[in-house]
């Protein structure tokens, strides 16, 4: 029995790299999930902007590539954007990069994405390894509504006023964390947005890839979330959906009215509230006469 190709041999051909920006996805951990478009074009570049230049290095040399490496972290990220703009402008294929999965994902790279937008040149994705997305993936929980957080401050009284926040929405969410945060952000968690079904993942696509699932209240004591290392996402299901009172329609309606017509206002105020739209719409009449 032979040996299978590495590649299919039908794989097809490559397309092309023109003048742009590419926002190029890294692998997180496998250097295995790097994908062939982002060989292409991090092999065509004129220069490649890097949130760590000496990171970068090493996933080149990796691929036996060379290219111009210049740095683009949140103290150099105005100066890579004018890079960025001269360089498309001129004609050049700039790629952005991070140390690890897909810019502007909570990494550098918005500053000069914008500036390259804003100068009408082309930007292009190059989608690849997303922690976030692994995350979801992994954790075993609703991912039709999701909301992204990404870090939560570091201290208690602003983390749990930004959870707050957080509480009345009916969609998974999906934060960053480090590890020795961990279980008091579990716990902040736990408090605030009650005792959710929760997902504490790390070091994804690496050797020690690990998903812990519980509730949060769980979370948060398990010795396996006491200050680990590597990278972690932590994932937290949707709370359960509380029932509106009629004060809580009437005030909803209201509001929405003073920006649109009953039957609008009916219509958002029922995917809101999960409630049927027929009787919000008379109850809309009724609010709208007596106004």
């Amino acid at each position: 029995m032979t040996d299978r190709p590495v590649f299919p041999p039908t794989a097809p051909p490559p397309r092309a790299v023109t003048p742009g920006l590419y926002l190029t996805a890294t692998p997180i951990g496998n250097l295995r999930d790097m994908t062939l478009r982002a060989l292409d074009v991090l092999a065509a570049a004129d220069v490649v902007l890097a949130e760590d230049t000496r990171v970068t290095a090493k996933l080149l040399a990796a691929y036996g590539l060379k290219a111009r490496l210049e740095r683009c972290d949140d103290h150099a990220s105005a100066r890579a954007a004018e890079t960025a703009v001269a360089r498309i402008a001129a004609g050049e294929v700039v790629a952005l990069v991070s140390d690890a999965g897909t810019p502007l994902v909570s990494d550098p790279g918005y500053v000069v994405a914008r500036a390259v937008i804003a100068a009408g040149l082309p930007v292009h994705p190059i989608p690849g390894a997303s922690s976030l997305l692994a995350a979801l993936c992994l954790a075993g929980l609703p991912a039709d509504r999701v909301l992204f957080e990404g870090f939560l401050p570091p201290r208690s009284a602003a983390r749990k006023a930004v959870l707050e926040g957080l509480r009345p929405g009916r969609q998974t969410l999906v934060f960053f964390e480090s590890g020795p945060r961990l279980a008091d952000s579990l716990a902040d968690m736990a408090e605030v947005l009650g005792d959710r079904p929760a997902a504490v993942t790390r070091e994804l696509t690496k050797l020690y890839e690990e998903a812990v699932r519980g509730t949060l209240g769980e979370l948060a004591v398990d010795p396996r979330c006491r200050a680990p290392k590597g990278e972690i996402v932590i994932v937290v299901g949707p709370g359960e959906a509380e029932t509106a009172t009629e004060a809580d329609i009437d005030a909803a309606l209201i509001e929405a009215l003073t920006r649109l017509p009953p039957g609008e206002a009916a219509a958002e105020i029922s995917k809101a509230l999960n409630l049927p739209r027929k009787p919000l719409y008379q109850r809309a009449l009724a609010l709208k006469g007596r106004g």
